[in-house]
């Protein structure tokens, strides 16, 4: 091959661009469709590559090291074309539930977009399959290669849109390939290259990724004299400003105020939850602030010392101003957010953020402090209520996060939560219990004397107090409600004719929801009967929105009247695609076996030992991506963002695990079963240390965070990146037709393994998660011996 110089740097620039436009993926998904459907990307991505094995292991004619450009090739044309193609298909998970057309469509998703990936598998398959003496080698520059893809996202998607970021990573093999390639093949690859950067400069309007007509930002712009401002992109988020008579952010609002509310411009979240700024220039239009129901906290006794966490668009700092407070502390974990809202009401209304402003997770501003307040106020939503987030982690909303919001309010300090009202009941009374459970962690006695609850017509808002409720408090709780016309829910001594008063529901479930949490004698069985899983969430196991019993679905399901789009909305689109992917794994990985029974293929032997050698790299692939996926997840805790996360471990660990496959090539160390054995105890050191590392280092900033991550993890990424080679080396010399077979079978299980993950993470946590990955290592460990022991 005349190629052989240059494989390196080729896998090296096409596994940063495949990683690199995966990651774009997701933020098209979650801007175009729903967050939860960028779970989907990892399974597209796997199963391309995976069915790359599957054909080369059925014709291995096609693995021929020369077509390796002709494959390069392929995957320029398959990238920025799968993009545009898949913005042209009409599919939409809302119409999911009436319109069986969707379902076709969601098809023509896998099938587009798994194209680039296919192609991406069947270059690093073609090399690892004939090039067995330089697996390490391949391995180094594919793993390298991809971690720097996840560095160089982050900052394409903070200079642009993402569809800016699929043409930039198009173009980057195409010149790869203009530099290689023979005569051909480098004149189209210059075309195409050239035609991406006009795309991604030019910026025609076709590109922009087509947003559900179904989101809230599309809905609120579809209204008359409504008018787009401004847009935003950073790695994770996209933010628009805009005018719409549909933005009218006033949660919870109480009938009695009959005026208009102040002028208001929308902020978008990933064209979704929608917030808004409010003009405070007019103080006497403020008033409106005095009926929301989260006034309740500053009714009751002057506030100070404020901390509120999400303020968003500022609505809750604005209420802390207008009631008095002295000092009013915001986090926000989105500093987009902030950026956004600072550069607008510079014009628009006065600058509540101009000071005590941080970015990142309440909790992680109160451990590096010793500070008290007089209230620390939660108010996760924005003017559109939104379903919940199903298997999204939330630190936020943990026993320990609680008990961090405990721990620093002052001896009379509140916590307050305000939440939107969206049936069945679960997201407050899951609020509740996790209080409940802090409370008692803190020994704090007599909870039911704590804490007290009112509803209005859409929201409902809970406070707690550190000491005793007085019965003066009781007292003025109960008149704020009757003034307001707001129904009382909880207060210690309440009776169930002093609720469902003023805005009449059919039936009082919240009242005797909360009755049977609030009193321990009643809580743990009502808890363990109530239709949905409202335990309180642990750091271990952070999916605060995830609700579902399996065993209740089809109660479930009758309740919501029979509609499956519930569980679109509730994020439970998981199990599904994990039933899909199953199946498509398991006619991928068959297949070759399929064409052996069929053809009587004599160079390919069944015996036990080929099942162990494709055991060994199903082992792999689920461990690896078992322990990635649960370090990613530790890490949002000490980054405070998923995506700083995200970017931090996967750099990492695909970095690291390069050089560790570089050192399976040169030292002898390296090149023994035994390095997974040793593997598999970092891995157990891990789970252990993890945990007190990610406490030290919550103080320090962001950028030294990141770099502690970095570096931290590269142990456990050096000792990941050799079992692979090991394993593809000895196979070369064993059973060297088996080869892409092998690949297909670890492209399957990396598919399958994320999904397994955070499943197994919400019953267990991510410890036993980790325990899991290192099991997996142990058995791998075992099946090389063997292999081992087979080589003659």
């Amino acid at each position: 091959m005349d190629n052989n110089r240059s494989i390196l740097p080729e896998i090296f620039i096409v596994s940063l661009a495949s990683l690199a436009y995966e990651i774009t993926l997701t933020r098209i998904f979650s801007i175009s469709l729903w967050y939860h459907f960028a779970f989907m990307v990892i399974s597209i991505a796997m199963l391309g590559i995976a069915a790359s094995g599957t054909l080369l292991s059925v014709y291995p004619k096609l693995k021929d090291p020369a077509r390796i450009h002709s494959y390069m090739l392929l995957f320029c044309i398959g990238l920025p074309s799968s993009y545009l193609l898949m913005n042209i298909i009409p599919f939409d998970p809302a119409r999911l539930s009436w319109d069986r057309s969707q379902i076709l469509y969601l098809s023509l998703y896998y099938v587009v977009l798994s194209f680039p990936f296919f192609s991406f598998g069947l270059i690093i398959s073609s090399a690892l399959s004939t090039m067995t003496r330089v697996t390490g080698h391949i391995y180094a520059a594919d793993l390298t290669g991809a971690g720097f893809g996840s560095l160089l996202t982050l900052w394409l998607l903070s200079a642009g849109g993402p569809e800016l970021s699929v043409f930039i990573i198009a173009a980057l093999p195409a010149i790869v390939l203009c530099v290689f390639s023979r005569k051909g093949i480098r004149l189209v690859s210059f075309i195409i290259f050239i035609m991406n950067i006009l795309f991604a400069f030019v910026h025609p309007q076709f590109i922009e990724p087509r947003i559900s007509p179904y989101k809230p930002l599309e809905a609120a712009l579809r209204f008359p004299g409504a008018e787009h401002l401004k847009t935003y992109y950073s790695p994770f988020t996209r933010i628009d400003l805009f005018k719409s008579p549909a933005v009218r952010f006033a949660p919870g609002l109480s009938f009695k105020y009959l005026r208009d509310l102040p002028e208001q411009t929308g902020i978008s979240i990933d064209a979704g939850d929608i917030y808004a700024i409010t003009g405070d220039r007019d103080k006497k239009g403020l008033d409106f602030l005095h009926y929301l129901p989260s006034s309740l906290p500053y009714d009751l006794s002057p506030k100070k010392e404020v901390l509120i966490i999400e303020p968003k668009g500022g609505l809750s700092a604005l209420q802390a101003e207008y009631y008095g407070a002295l000092n009013i502390y915001k986090v926000d974990s989105n500093p987009l957010v902030i950026k956004a809202v600072r550069e607008y009401q510079k014009s628009f209304s006065s600058d509540i953020y101009g000071k005590n402003i941080r970015t990142g997770l309440g909790r992680s501003l109160l451990s590096s402090t010793d500070k008290t307040f007089d209230l620390i106020d939660l108010s996760p939503m924005g003017s559109v209520p939104s379903g919940s987030f199903g298997f999204s982690e939330d630190y936020r909303f943990t026993v320990e996060a609680f008990e961090e919001y405990l721990r620093h309010s002052s001896p009379e300090g509140m916590l307050s939560v305000n939440l939107f009202i969206i049936p069945p009941p679960r997201t407050e009374l899951r609020i509740l219990t996790t209080i409940a459970k802090a409370s008692e962690k803190l020994g704090i006695g007599d909870f039911s004397a704590h804490i007290a609850a009112i509803r209005s017509w859409d929201t409902i808002t809970i406070v707690f107090k550190k000491t005793p409720l007085s019965k003066r408090d009781i007292e003025e709780i109960k008149a704020f409600a009757h003034d307001r016309r707001f129904d009382m829910v909880y207060y210690p001594g309440i009776t169930e004719e002093e609720t469902n008063i003023y805005i009449k529901m059919p039936s009082n479930d919240l009242f005797h929801s909360f009755m049977e949490i609030i009193f321990q004698e009643t809580r743990e069985d009502f808890i363990s009967d109530y239709l949905f899983d409202i335990r309180p969430v642990h750091d271990e196991n952070p999916f605060f929105h995830y609700y579902l019993k399996i065993e209740n679905i089809g109660e479930i399901y009758r309740l919501i009247g029979e509609k499956w789009q519930y569980f679109m909305e509730e994020g439970y689109l998981l199990p599904i695609i994990f039933i899909q992917v199953l199946f498509l794994s398991v006619i991928l990985v068959l297949l070759p076996l399929i064409r052996v029974r069929m053809k009587n293929d004599r160079d390919l032997i069944i015996d036990p030992g080929l099942f162990l050698s494709l055991a060994y790299f199903a082992f792999l692939g689920t461990g690896f991506m078992i322990i990635e996926i649960s370090f990613i997840q530790k890490m949002i805790l000490a980054l405070e963002n998923p995506s700083y996360a995200a970017a931090a471990v996967l750099s990492s660990i695909l970095i690291s695990s390069g050089i560790g496959s570089l050192l399976s090539q040169h030292l002898k160390l390296f090149q023994k079963p035994s390095a997974i054995l040793f593997l598999s105890l970092t891995v157990l050191a891990y789970s252990l240390f993890l945990p007190l590392a990610i406490e030290k280092i919550s103080p320090f900033p962001l950028q030294t965070k990141i770099l502690i991550v970095f570096f931290m993890l590269m142990p456990a990424g050096i000792l990941m990146g050799v079992p692979f080679p090991l394993g593809i080396s000895l196979l070369g010399k064993i059973r060297p037709n088996v080869i892409p077979w092998a690949l297909a079978v670890n492209g399957c299980f990396s598919v399958l393994s994320p999904i397994l993950a955070v499943m197994l993470a919400i019953t267990a946590g991510f410890k036993i998660v980790i325990l899991v990955g290192m099991m997996l290592y142990i058995l791998a460990f075992f099946s090389l011996f063997w292999m081992k022991l087979k080589e003659v």
